[in-house]
């Protein structure tokens, strides 16, 4: 990999004045909690100083612009006793910047899915490909986040370029070519002695940072044995069923197919939408059964999908500790109070 490092002034001119017709998506500020801190989220902005890097976490993961809420697979036209479809995929470049080592972390674990798969999604595939992605470590651990113990807290390849704020300038870590290529614009300089030292201390004050933590190792084992926990049944009556949790998620990919028809019956779409399977009518089938009809069962296969099903596939939890589905929580579910129940069960 190569290192560069660029004055932070260089990295404001490379969004106003060479990616000034790219469309550009940052954490931009969109409210204030109750608690006094600001509130983030990803959105265009046309002006590198309506961002704000030094975010701690933004409210909705990147997650929405390369799985959308919502999108429409196809389109069928119906005329004289014949129809034609229409597909069409994104080809705009964009350009994200301002993503987290969990968040970029969260989208090398979708290209697994979408992109590396047997049967890659083409819709995820031409969003993915055409979007150059910026990233930034933190300054420190999130409050409430524990991606350490998950091993997303560092990053090695997803981005393009990837900054760690050393004073008034930038440490880059460079992904790919094109990423060479955009950096080559401002004139990035080679890394001094000096340089790498703070870049070295800058990591070590994060690492120490953490105090949200849990043990990981077993845990697809310890899931197994405590299959039938009571800590399910205690945590699955505070579960609202209301799939927050997945919505804010940035790996949660759960999704429904459905085919909307017009009522002059001349033009039809199928459209697919996420999903989450805390909802009730997740597992239901037709005939009105339903497998999943407890909330103690929806939220466990949640934890199972996350920490025992995606292991098993690929190796590695699905989780990345943002703990965004914590946050979201209107019952106070989070992942580190349920799997260390778990723990103390076994």
């Amino acid at each position: 990999m190569i290192f560069k490092t660029i004055v932070k002034e260089d990295l404001k001119k490379l969004f106003n004045v060479h990616l000034k017709d790219v469309e550009c998506v940052g954490p931009k500020q969109v409210a204030t909690s109750n608690d006094g801190k600001a509130v983030y989220q990803f959105l265009p902005f046309e002006s590198f100083d309506e961002i704000n890097l030094n975010h701690e976490k933004t409210e909705y993961s990147a997650k929405t612009y390369f799985l959308p809420f919502r999108e429409t697979l196809s389109t069928f036209n119906f005329k004289n006793g014949d129809w034609d479809q229409e597909i069409k995929y994104r080809k705009q470049q964009r350009v994200l910047v301002g993503l987290h080592p969990c968040d970029i972390n969260a989208l090398v674990k979708l290209d697994k899915v979408f992109a590396k798969d047997l049967f890659p999604s083409p819709y995820y595939r031409s969003r993915r490909e055409n979007t150059f992605v910026i990233g930034i470590d933190c300054d420190k651990p999130c409050t409430d986040g524990f991606c350490a113990s998950v091993g997303a807290d560092v990053v090695t390849h997803g981005f393009d370029l990837f900054l760690r704020d050393i004073g008034d300038k930038y440490f880059v870590k460079v992904g790919s070519d094109r990423g060479l290529n955009v950096l080559n614009k401002i004139s990035p300089t080679d890394i001094s002695p000096e340089e790498r030292k703070s870049y070295r201390k800058k990591t070590k004050e994060f690492l120490a940072g953490f105090k949200n933590t849990i043990r990981v190792e077993n845990l697809p084992n310890t899931l197994d044995i405590e299959f039938e926990s009571p800590v399910w049944k205690k945590w699955g009556d505070k579960c609202l069923s209301c799939g927050s949790c997945a919505m804010v998620c940035p790996t949660c990919y759960c999704y429904g197919v459905s085919e909307q028809i017009s009522m002059d019956f001349k033009k039809s779409e199928k459209v697919k939408q996420l999903y989450s399977c805390n909802l009730l009518d997740f597992a239901m089938v037709a005939g009105a059964h339903n497998f999943r009809p407890a909330r103690e069962t929806r939220l466990k296969y949640r934890y199972y999908h996350q920490h025992r099903g995606f292991v098993e596939s690929f190796g590695e939890p699905k989780c990345v500790g943002c703990n965004r589905c914590g946050r979201a929580c209107l019952a106070n579910i989070n992942p580190v109070d349920v799997i260390s129940d778990l723990q103390m069960e076994l």
